[in-house]
């Protein structure tokens, strides 16, 4: 997987290739602290992609929590983007002139209803057709939010903002499949009682991040939907919630709603790359002085090629923690003469040569041969490292 990390790059730009047709974008990811790291990846990539690339980089652990979130600073909104999601689209709705922000933190919830349904779904939030049985369990609502043309519909009150009014009115809403309707008429369910809110194809949900602040909501649980290239807040559907576990349900039931089976499969796929799949889903591309490199394994007698890519991203990752780990030893034994002397012994050996070219390595080697191991060379680009031929390890 191709990707390179920029520094002092507008978020947005796009840029193509000299050696290389693919499509290239440079985003900018925050962190919880508000620190940034611009990246530059291929136009198709998706928000799991994304995450799987910055915890590769930052050698974290992925415990499947890790999620790509869309911010939008100046309406005080945000939302977690989800796996399947191509982030160029994302970011194809912003407007120029908006700062929004793109960030990368942890977020437990995002599948946690697929474990346990009975948390997110009460039962005074939900009724089924006369063709259901009432008797229904948990895990059976949740397949038929997936699997069956009969939908649970979810059904309370919520506080709707006016449209052009900064006044808001509590209504009671119904949740179907062909949208989100509210009753003209008290509790009344009937076609002709049902007026028509908004449909979730062409829009994105957020949840308010500011609370009453900004849009002067009667609750701090508020939720909207932003269609898709609209022209800014005047189009927005904002709803308030009564309480935290009603718009946990509400969200909830809309997303399974918009992408149904999409949603498990993106919970499942951590659980199927354990089985031998690669956990990026996206066609490798590597630049051109790439091409000759390959994933090698030298703990043996006789050193070998990884062909599995699940393996070859575990002794990557394995690598930059032995590595982290040996650098750390390092930076607390910096104040013994002895250990001193340990780490600059490789100096006074016949096969370290300081600073030399790699055409000068590699001619080198051509006249000796393997035969008595590898040459070793001094990294111009990377102080106290040292390089054997194609690997790059530490000085110690």
């Amino acid at each position: 997987m191709y990707i390179g990390y920029l520094r002092d790059v507008p978020a947005l730009l796009i840029s193509m290739r000299m050696n290389c047709s693919c499509l290239f974008l440079v985003i900018q990811v925050y962190s919880e602290d508000d620190t940034s790291r611009a990246l530059e990846v291929p136009s198709d990539i998706t928000a799991r992609d994304v995450c799987q690339l910055l915890i590769l980089k930052n050698h974290y652990i992925d415990d499947h929590s890790w999620t790509l979130f869309e911010q939008l600073t100046h309406t005080g909104l945000g939302r977690a983007i989800e796996d399947h999601e191509l982030v160029m689209e994302v970011q194809s709705n912003w407007g120029m002139e908006e700062e929004n922000r793109l960030y990368f933190r942890k977020y437990y919830a995002k599948y946690e209803f697929f474990k346990n349904p009975m948390s997110f779904f009460p039962d005074h939030m939900m009724s089924f057709s006369s063709e259901t049985n009432a008797a229904i369990s948990h895990s059976g609502i949740l397949q038929m939010f997936l699997n069956s043309s009969t939908y649970p519909e979810i059904h309370g009150y919520l506080h709707a903002k006016e449209q052009g009014k900064k006044s808001w009115k509590k209504l009671y809403f119904l949740l179907r499949r062909s949208g989100l309707y509210f009753s003209t008429k008290g509790t009344s369910k009937e076609p002709r009682h049902l007026q028509f809110f908004c449909e979730f194809s062409n829009s994105d949900m957020y949840m308010s991040l500011t609370g009453k602040k900004i849009s002067g909501a009667p609750t701090n649980y508020g939720f909207c939907f932003k269609p898709n290239k609209s022209g800014g807040t005047r189009d927005l559907k904002q709803l308030c919630a009564v309480d935290e576990q009603s718009r946990t349900c509400w969200m909830t039931a809309v997303r399974l709603l918009k992408y149904g089976m999409q949603l498990y499969q993106n919970y499942m796929q951590p659980y199927h790359g354990r089985s031998g799949c690669s956990p990026l889903n996206i066609t490798p591309m590597r630049s051109i002085s790439e091409n000759s490199l390959v994933a090698m394994d030298f703990s043996g007698h006789r050193s070998r090629i990884i062909e599995n890519p699940t393996e070859a991203l575990s002794v990557a990752v394995e690598e930059g923690l032995a590595w982290r780990r040996r650098g750390c030893l390092r930076l607390n034994s910096h104040s013994s003469p002895t250990a001193m002397s340990n780490i600059a012994i490789h100096r006074s050996q016949s096969w370290f040569h300081h600073k030399i070219s790699r055409d000068e390595a590699q001619r080198l080697i051509l006249q000796h041969g393997l035969v008595d191991g590898w040459k070793m060379m001094g990294s111009y680009s990377i102080p106290l490292m040292m390089v054997i031929r194609d690997l790059l390890i530490s000085s110690s």
